[in-house]
């Protein structure tokens, strides 16, 4: 079986004018979109809307597209600011229709993967509290890092902030959690989340 073009070559071709192409692209990151927003916005009709426009917009803006940069970065920086403009839109953060199935939708996997550790160790109902309180500036490192399992430059290029910046955000956000987690009365002080940078 021939291998499968990379990412960058299918921009590459699209560029040249190649549909196909990007239809192989948007089948690649389709359902890695929708979850992503599936984090942040307020309903399906909404998400379905946003996920669409951010292929639009890339579709849109191919040209601009440095192939010999990573296009995940990319993409994930259109959809970032797609969905951060809807958020805008609505006057208010959609904390209070935050779909925590979904957020904590783990990949299905037996292998050990510390990423995870931090969620997977802990009461559900007790999570969906803490993560309800962090301000979008925290929550979203967090699922770039934990659930898209993007590395800081990458955190940094989608959210177009200093890759320290990225550490500092992801070590406040876990710090939040282990506060509110050590002061919830069915966990002791053997509870514990890493807040160690990389």
């Amino acid at each position: 079986m021939p291998d499968q073009p990379t990412d960058e070559v299918l921009a590459e071709q699209t560029q040249k004018g190649d549909k196909r192409a990007f239809n192989e692209l948007f089948a690649r990151y389709k359902a890695k979109i929708l979850r992503y927003g599936q984090r942040f916005l307020y309903n399906y009709q909404d998400l379905e809307d946003a996920v669409q426009d951010v292929f639009i917009k890339a579709y849109a803006n191919i040209r601009s597209f440095d192939t010999q940069r990573s296009f995940s970065t990319w993409l994930y920086r259109i959809a970032h600011n797609t969905f951060i403009n809807v958020i805008k839109k609505k006057g208010r953060e959609p904390v209070s229709f935050f779909d925590f199935d979904t957020f904590f939708q783990l990949p299905n996997t037996s292998k050990h993967n510390p990423k995870t550790d931090l969620i997977a160790t802990q009461e559900r109902e007790v999570l969906q509290k803490v993560m309800l309180e962090l301000a979008p500036k925290y929550r979203e490192p967090l699922v770039l890092y934990y659930f898209e399992e993007k590395e800081y430059q990458e955190i940094a290029d989608i959210m177009h902030i200093p890759i320290s910046t990225v550490g500092v955000r992801l070590k406040r956000a876990r710090d939040h959690m282990k506060k509110y987690l050590l002061s919830t009365p069915q966990y002791d002080s053997a509870t514990t989340i890493t807040t160690t940078n990389k």
